[in-house]
């Protein structure tokens, strides 16, 4: 079992319908047909989203996309449109709302990887590949790949674990010609990111994005490069063969899974609530990612 510990009922707005909670995203339709993507201070962790939200959360993650959407604006379109907070949205709203082009979604969850962790780690232990992918012996935990690769996912439901598949099944399911696009938009996007990060002293081991067609034009959607979509590790701490220090929900995971949470995670009961301790180091980590990447002091 997993999911929502408690799942939060959605805000009614005159003229806007609720589609969506997500795992951190609230989804509405304006009355023009526009989604608008509203981001949550929730917190999710091994599939479950958690009671504890992280302040501030959910307007780092707007404005750090709005920040890389821009720098990536000559690679591929996105899907904003409007940062202005729809009439009768609530005050809280401000700061973590986009107005955003109503796409025709691809089921896949678009990853890329130049560092080796994770799940992709586990899979190079069993058999030396990631995704069905080849890679050299001799690799380990924070290890760079030869060249980024793209290791795609399918989407899971809230709950439920996103499940890395090979490029050919994805091809498989949505054409050979939008699989190219999506697997050559996905690098191009990495390595934009991955240079601009490496000049800020952060490492960007892989990140995921979401792409939607708008008529024949693919379009990056969602979040983008952020602490939640994304790995990002210090540099100059980088060293190979252990896990990496990281700007990103870590501290959390290391709590929930530590004596001092008194939760099992392989049992069916829900994790506990976050000490303050926590919730406040974690929300400093989301900031630092913010202010270094961007150079802009968080407020």
């Amino acid at each position: 079992m997993s999911g929502f510990v408690e799942k939060p009922e959605p805000v009614q707005v005159p003229g806007l319908t609720h589609l969506h909670t997500g795992k951190v995203r609230d989804l509405y339709r304006d009355e023009a047909g526009n989604l608008v993507m509203v981001a949550s201070d929730r917190m999710s962790a091994y599939d479950w989203v958690l009671p504890t939200e992280i302040p501030d959360k959910g307007r780092v993650l707007t404005k750090l996309s709005l920040w890389w959407f821009d720098k990536l604006a000559d690679l591929v379109p996105n899907h904003v449109l409007s940062t202005e907070l729809p009439a009768g949205a609530p005050a809280d709203w401000e700061g973590r709302t986009l107005v955003c082009k109503s796409l025709d979604m691809v089921p896949v969850e678009a990853v890329a990887r130049g560092y080796l962790t994770g799940s992709g780690l586990l899979e190079y232990n069993e058999s030396r590949t990631v995704c069905g992918l080849a890679l050299p012996e001799g690799l380990t935990d924070g290890s760079e790949l030869p060249a980024p690769i793209f290791t795609p996912a399918t989407k899971a439901a809230v709950g439920d674990h996103d499940e890395n598949v090979s490029y050919e099944e994805v091809a498989r399911q949505v054409g050979a010609e939008t699989a190219a696009l999506l697997r050559q938009t996905t690098l191009a996007v990495y390595s934009r990111a991955r240079d601009i990060a490496r000049e800020r002293g952060i490492i960007l081991a892989d990140t995921k994005f979401e792409f939607g067609f708008d008529g024949e034009t693919l379009v990056l959607a969602d979040e983008v490069l952020t602490p939640d979509s994304s790995r990002f590790w210090p540099a100059a701490e980088w060293e190979p063969g252990r896990a990496q220090p990281s700007y990103d929900k870590q501290i959390v995971r290391n709590w929930l899974t530590s004596p001092a949470s008194g939760w099992d995670r392989t049992s069916e009961q829900p994790p506990p609530a976050l000490p303050a301790e926590v919730v406040e180091k974690t929300r400093a980590k989301y900031t630092e990612a913010y202010e270094l990447l961007t150079g802009l002091p968080w407020s």
